[in-house]
């Protein structure tokens, strides 16, 4: 049983190794992670819950079951990756693949003005485009996440991190995204990604994210 597993498990991973279109190299796609991990689950469950007699073939049928639950998820999430990848070329937003999730991040200075949290105008394009692509795969909810350099008060930095997260959730509610879907909000100075210490790290710091979600 074990050995059918580990071999449904492992041509599920080769079945779907591509090539990367930025390194050249090959690469298991997370759809392809996911089978696997979901043919290995499947398997334990559906052997456990099987009668002594029919173990073999409650632990393939999980297999098989677990596989397409498994994979289903990173597929889907693999096709948003892509979808992002290609709009997002060349603006400044950097995308980020976390497992399932997948991590959009707009340093400040092309989102908005100095201590500011209106959207500069030139950036409506770049979110009209992330917008098209939350619409078309509207199985994911978007948590917006603010965030600040160090400098100025804690409470000035907490409320202007709000203020930005909240004014991208409004755009793309304002494009027709399902609020429900949204969740913006602010950490102030609390998580940086670089050094305050230099100008270019607070620069870095001052920034919003979007964290793409897989409704299960």
């Amino acid at each position: 049983m074990k050995q059918w597993v580990a071999i449904f498990a492992l041509s599920s991973l080769v079945g779907c190794t591509t090539l990367d279109p930025y390194t050249g190299e090959s690469k298991t796609s997370n759809a392809a992670k996911g089978a696997g991990v979901g043919a290995i689950a499947g398997a334990i469950i559906g052997a456990a819950t099987a009668s002594k007699d029919d173990r073999k073939k409650g632990a393939l049928t999980g297999a098989v079951g677990g596989a397409a639950i498994g994979g289903g998820v990173g597929y889907y999430m693999d096709r948003q990756e892509a979808a992002l990848r290609q709009r997002l070329e060349g603006t400044g937003v950097r995308v980020q693949r976390e497992g399932d999730n997948i991590r959009l991040i707009m340093p400040g200075n092309i989102t908005f003005a100095t201590n500011g949290a209106d959207i500069r105008s030139d950036f409506y394009g770049t979110l009209d485009s992330v917008a098209i692509v939350l619409k078309e795969f509207d199985k994911t909810a978007i948590r917006v996440s603010g965030h600040t350099d160090s400098r100025g008060t804690d409470v000035y930095n907490q409320t202007l991190s709000e203020r930005r997260a909240n004014s991208v959730a409004n755009f793309f509610a304002g494009r027709g995204i399902a609020g429900g879907r949204i969740q913006p909000v602010g950490y102030g100075e609390r998580y940086p990604i670089a050094t305050n210490d230099t100008a270019s790290g607070r620069q870095a710091n001052r920034r919003v994210e979007l964290e793409l979600l897989p409704i299960q």
